[in-house]
């Protein structure tokens, strides 16, 4: 007898409702004490059937290891031994460390009667983070989350079924480690009329999540890394990860709309979906700074998926130690676009066709020879065609090579390689390819164009005016390009003139979070890197911070090299409650960009704006009161104020971490590294310090007061006139 033809409910037809202790939290350890027979039977079942997949799992990694000892025994090349060994060593090191946590999720019960099941007709699929099954060719006991037939989970609805008959949710313990004891609760969702008592499907869900168990888990409390969020994806963030690899998205996403999650899981189903291409030609996902790489580092390993590079870039981008400082002009001039063809004009300067001489290569008693109108044709025709500057090299060298070919075998018939090898090789022949086409280092080209007026006056001529070439040049250059120090902002130069000379390796996917603070020098860094690769763009214009943060996506789309990606807005906010986001919609008039407002999901939510004489003193005061509420703390403050704020919280007994210190209860973190990061409970110090800190400060303010996913406490001891009507609503 189905549990669901035991109990009724208004929202569901069999759920936790009216069958937990009055009040109890679902997904807490409280709500295994059920009311009726029909609940407790189904979580006995559950439980088991949660005990058979990790005997199975257990099984799977004891498998694993087992091929890594009989494949180093396997009759094979030594090539083809050496790949099978890395990837049967590289399986099983994936499977030993997997996170413990809770096998599935939720279940899907395709009804015997819809042809839209096609051939899932009558079947039942346990979902999770990972297939597991007894064998390789049994079914699975659980199918991953990534696999076509899960899509339903995320998808399906009273309007379209999909021929699923019941969705079934699972309530475990916040903080489960797996333990089957830790299911605490089931909700079922029917969505085939047929199968509802009294034939009627509930209406499609509009304008919050109505399992409380898929809002529970939503409005969780959050302390240590960022989670995955397989279990409750949405529709439509389910359509942007299931994209295909040869598409790119943009999304603009309003704070806490999950758009790095929705990144994170794009990464991991193009993994599960196209595993060989992805891992031959690689996936990055960049960050805007190592501690909000540390803060999702945990998401793709929770979903089975390692040995992806998460990385910022600068990181991508790092040819040289950064010892130098740019002044804010020289800054914003470096990561201008124009400066791509001022480095470009610089590097092929060095081109030199008309300086070819007749070239003379002795072989043996003969010497061949060829006019210098030849060599200077060869030159123009290679400069022409516009290569990569090595490779023009390589060609101008080959094709004197040929010329001289020519000669031979028109006097003496077919040459050999090692004939032609020796040719190339020949000291003049390298000589005339060194003086039309010499090498160039970036390092050395970006040190002249930056330490001569000159020659930085020829590049940027009708580019660049001459205020701006005054911010970049270098007003004592050092005496060579070794003895150089080099920028932030050099390193973006350097790697643009290393793109020139020769390109880099490229990925078959890059995700980009909080691409809206990338200049469009760092976009074209990006774009060589992803020339036959697609891209996930993610982030929010209104949290553009930099100074040369983008005003639109069209724009810096074209700078990544995707000009046609569409962008899709995600607007509806699962984390951030709506007291906080109205307030986020309040300050967005005063931010100049022409994003939609965001809406919340949760009703709840807590904001209070303290007025006080005393800021330090406050601050301690609002960190004491929401240590009184569960979850973690941030205190955020402009990057100057932030040591006084921990001494006066360390003085007041309050132990306060700082930012890199994942898992600290009170975490005091500079406003310029709060992107992208979650707490519980924010309290915001003098917000006018944050706004004064730097040219788009207000932006910045923006980012901090969306932080907080339940409460809010912004302590102002100045007025902030911008925001003032914001604080007053």
């Amino acid at each position: 007898m189905s549990l669901s033809n035991k109990c009724n409910s208004v929202t569901f037809s069999c759920t936790l409702e009216g069958m937990t202790a009055p009040g109890t939290p679902l997904g807490s350890p409280e709500s295994s004490a059920p009311d009726t027979p029909a609940l407790d039977q189904a979580l006995a079942h559950e439980r088991q059937y949660h005990d058979l997949c990790r005997a199975a799992l257990a099984e799977m990694v004891e498998g694993a290891q087992e091929h890594v000892i009989t494949g180093e025994h396997v009759a094979a090349s030594g090539a083809d031994a050496e790949v099978l060994g890395y990837q049967l060593r590289s399986r099983a090191k994936e499977m030993r460390e997997l996170p413990d946590a809770p096998l599935f999720f939720g279940r899907l019960d395709f009804a015997t009667e819809a042809p839209e099941a096609g051939g899932h007709r009558g079947q039942r699929y346990h979902v999770g983070r990972l297939r597991i099954t007894e064998h390789p060719s049994a079914p699975p006991l659980v199918v991953d989350w990534r696999a076509p037939v899960s899509r339903a989970f995320y998808q399906a609805g009273a309007r379209d079924p999909q021929g699923v008959a019941v969705r079934r949710r699972f309530g475990w313990a916040p903080g489960s480690a797996g333990d089957s004891a830790d299911l605490t609760g089931l909700e079922d969702e029917h969505l085939i009329a047929g199968d509802v008592p009294g034939g009627v499907a509930e209406p499609e869900a509009t304008a919050a999540p109505r399992s409380r168990i898929l809002t529970g888990e939503i409005e969780r409390p959050r302390v240590g890394p960022m989670r995955d969020i397989a279990a409750t994806i949405q529709p439509e963030q389910d359509d942007l990860v299931r994209a295909a690899l040869a598409e790119s998205v943009c999304v603009q996403g309003a704070p806490g709309t999950g758009k790095t999650a929705v990144g994170l899981h794009r990464a991991a189903y193009l993994l599960y979906t196209h595993p060989q291409r992805i891992r031959r030609s690689g996936l990055l996902i960049l960050g805007p700074n190592r501690t909000f790489l540390r803060y999702i580092a945990e998401v793709l390993p929770a979903l089975g998926e390692t040995g992806v590079r998460q990385s910022t870039v600068r990181d991508e981008i790092a040819r040289q130690p950064v010892r130098a400082v740019d002044g804010p002009a020289a800054a914003v001039v470096k990561h201008d676009a124009r400066m791509a063809e001022v480095l470009r004009r610089a590097l092929y300067a060095r081109v030199r066709p008309g300086d070819a001489e007749s070239l003379a290569v002795p072989d043996g008693s003969y010497r061949w020879r060829v006019p210098a109108g030849d060599l200077d044709r060869i030159v123009a025709d290679v400069r022409a065609e516009e290569p990569p500057y090595e490779t023009g090299r390589e060609r101008v060298r080959t094709r004197a090579v040929r010329h001289i070919q020519e000669q031979a075998e028109r006097r003496a018939g077919p040459v050999s390689n090692t004939w032609l090898q020796k040719v190339s090789r020949a000291r003049p022949v390298s000589a005339f390819v060194d003086a039309v086409w010499p090498k160039a280092r970036p390092e050395e080209v970006l040190a002249e164009l930056l330490g001569d007026g000159d020659v930085l006056a020829s590049a940027a001529d009708g580019v660049l005016g001459e205020a701006e070439q005054r911010a970049i040049g270098w007003d004592r250059p050092p005496r060579s390009y070794k003895s150089a120090k080099w920028s932030d902002a050099d390193l973006v130069l350097l790697d643009e003139l290393a793109g020139l000379i020769e390109r880099p390796a490229g990925y078959g996917h890059i995700v980009v979070d909080e691409a809206q603070d990338l200049s469009p020098m760092e976009c074209r860094a990006i774009a060589r890197r992803a020339d036959f690769g697609s891209l996930t763009v993610l982030g929010d214009l209104a949290q553009g911070t930099t100074p040369w943060a983008a005003r639109d996506w069209p724009a810096l789309l074209g700078h990544l090299g995707k000009p046609d990606t569409p962008v899709t807005p995600l607007t509806t906010g699962f984390r951030v409650p709506q007291a906080i986001v109205t307030l986020a919609n309040r300050l967005l008039d005063g931010l100049g960009v022409d994003v939609p407002p965001a809406r919340s999901l949760r009703g709840d939510g807590e904001l209070a704006v303290r007025r006080v004489r005393d800021v330090a003193a406050a601050t301690v005061d609002a960190v004491r009161g929401a240590l009184a509420h569960e979850g973690s703390v941030g205190v955020i403050a402009a990057d100057a104020a932030v040591p006084g704020v921990r001494a006066a919280l360390v003085a007041a007994g309050v132990e306060a971490a700082g930012p890199d210190e994942l898992g600290a209860r009170v975490t005091v973190v500079p406003a310029s590294v709060a992107k992208g990061l979650e707490y519980d409970h924010v309290v915001a110090v003098e917000p006018a310090d944050i706004v004064a800190a730097e040219e788009r400060g207000a932006h910045r303010l923006y980012v901090v007061v969306t932080r907080a996913v339940s409460r809010l406490d912004v302590v102002c001891g100045r007025a902030v006139p911008w925001a003032e009507a914001a604080w007053a609503a």
